[in-house]
């Protein structure tokens, strides 16, 4: 339940400062629920959310808690989607959770935040870490432990702190170009950038090349794409969410155990108390919509030789790229020519590599837990994942060694992946001496290729929460909102605009919402920016 003072369906933590907000910016938005009934009462309408990622994880849970009876239907037999987890058993016998990758819970992800609140006010799961260090290979080394977290003097303070803006590299930096970045306005920047390319763009501004390769293309390539197609209005949007635009600051937190156990078990649990049916393994094939609703068809739904489904009142569609294409490919009722279309355009980033090795020598302990790289072949990032993992941490105990993960983005399709697990591993021992001829007790390697590419110019084509049908609705990273919002937190947030949109339609309260700004925070900075741009 909740009251006029906190709008969300949990007790708000002491440490909260600001009336109606959970958040440390006293500048960050809270966008007020929907108007309508607190609950749908008695009428037995029914709800498919098909795919349970975070965007389906969040829609189903903000509808069960407004009364609707909801199906979770996810194709694999597990949850989380892309911060999925699954059971694996080593070498040596032990077993453990392999997942798809390290993600940093950065503080300005209020509404993911706010759904994991369901299960722990406190998020008492989540661990901070003490800073996001990033190391270039020819000696540069940044940090944002001792950057303040406020706009302006976050920027102000990074460049003064960095080693990478030297006073020459300062000099040859083509101030006026950069001006987009002071005064980013969401969705205006994605009129006014999304033609142009992130490497274009870090071009015309003549950033010294270390800060460009740490400060920028980290962030870029974080997104899973090479900055040669990422669109500069996704890559300004990043500045504004983490620098300009918020004073949440660039720590961040992580779970402290995997993330089935620390976040989606118990989520999942929860929405069996609300009253929802959570069905992994059912492979969703088609969505025929009825005079009265939809009928969803299942792979676990077919007979022999006939087609069996469900009657369902409202559907959300909160899966990847590939999913939605067949989805609509299979479902030829479903939308109009223009949305289908916009579906069929859509497409995906490169290929990822996630290495995992179970190592029988230990990290030496004064090495970061998580590190940015750059100008290390492929290697993006090292976590050593028992600094905050506690079945990590159990497993490091018990054997003297370490559980060390790699990640490499934006992978040429056409590369030798075994030359590239190769190559990221010969990284780390450059990168952490220690390592090189470490025990490997086991590894693992999980190579993926389904994010979405927000490439160059196709913003405007991407499609939103709403379709054309009022209770046929989208939700996940690769959907186009109007709110400062990517990543994580996109996904977590359509998920609660694609749920506010179907309780719309039956006249029932929806879910607040909190954001950073819209445009830039600091009125200083815009003022330059106007003024010298115009």
């Amino acid at each position: 339940m909740t009251d006029a003072r906190n709008p969300f369906p949990y007790p708000l933590p002491g440490r909260v400062r600001f009336r109606n907000r959970l958040a440390r910016d006293r500048y960050a938005v809270h966008r007020p629920a929907p108007a309508g009934a607190a609950r749908l009462g008695d009428r037995g309408v029914r709800a498919a959310v098909v795919g349970g990622g975070i965007a389906g994880l969040t829609a189903a849970t903000a509808l069960a808690e407004r009364g609707v009876a909801v199906d979770l239907l996810e194709r694999r037999e597990v949850l989380g989607g892309r911060v999925g987890g699954w059971r694996t058993r080593l070498a040596d016998g032990t077993s453990v959770t392999m997942s798809r990758g390290f993600h940093a819970f950065f503080r300005q992800y209020y509404n993911l935040r706010n759904l994991l609140r369901r299960i722990d006010p406190a998020l008492s799961m989540l661990t901070p870490l003490a800073d996001y260090p990033l190391w270039h290979s020819g000696g540069a080394r940044d940090s944002f432990a001792r950057v303040p977290r406020t706009p302006p003097w976050s920027v102000l303070g990074f460049t003064a702190l960095s080693p990478t803006f030297t006073p020459s590299g300062l000099a040859g930096m083509n101030p006026r170009a950069a001006l987009p970045l002071l005064d980013v306005r969401v969705p205006e920047v994605h009129e006014r950038l999304d033609g142009v390319s992130a490497a274009e763009f870090l071009d015309s501004i003549g950033f010294p090349e270390p800060a460009r390769h740490l400060a920028f293309e980290v962030f870029s390539r974080s997104f899973f794409a090479d900055p040669r197609e990422l669109s500069a209005a996704e890559l300004a949007l990043m500045f504004h969410i983490y620098f300009l635009g918020s004073a949440e600051g660039l720590l961040f937190d992580v779970p402290d155990d995997p993330f089935p156990a620390a976040l989606w078990d118990p989520l999942a649990a929860r929405l069996e108390r609300l009253g929802a049916r959570v069905r992994t393994g059912t492979a969703v094939e088609l969505v025929r919509p009825e005079r009265d609703g939809f009928t969803v068809v299942t792979a676990d739904g077919r007979g022999p030789g006939a087609e069996r489904g469900e009657r369902y009142d409202a559907v959300v569609l909160a899966v990847d790229g590939a999913g939605l294409r067949a989805v609509v490919d299979n479902s030829p009722q479903l939308g109009g020519p223009g949305w289908r279309a916009s579906v069929g355009r859509l497409r995906e980033a490169p290929p990822f590599l996630v290495s995992r090795y179970w190592l029988g020598r230990p990290v030496a302990a004064d090495r970061p837990g998580f590190l940015g790289t750059g100008g290390y072949g492929p290697l993006d990032n090292v976590s050593v994942l028992e600094r905050w993992e506690g079945e990590a941490a159990r497993w490091a105990a018990r054997t003297g060694g370490s559980v060390v993960e790699l990640h490499a983005y934006a992978v040429d399709p056409g590369a030798d992946r075994a030359a590239v697990q190769r190559a990221a591993l010969a990284e780390l021992a450059r990168v952490y001496p220690e390592t090189a001829g470490a025990p490997v007790v086991d590894e693992r390697h999980e190579w993926r290729q389904d994010c979405p590419l927000f490439a160059t110019g196709t913003w405007r084509d991407r499609p939103g929460v709403r379709t054309g049908h009022p209770r046929l609705v989208l939700a996940g990273d690769l959907v186009r909102t109007a709110l400062p919002v990517a990543l994580m937190e996109r996904a977590a947030t359509t998920g609660f605009e694609a749920a506010n949109a179907l309780l719309a339609t039956w006249g029932v309260r929806g879910h607040p919402l909190l954001t950073v700004p819209r445009r830039g925070r600091s009125a200083p900075l815009r003022l330059l920016a106007s003024a010298l741009g115009g």
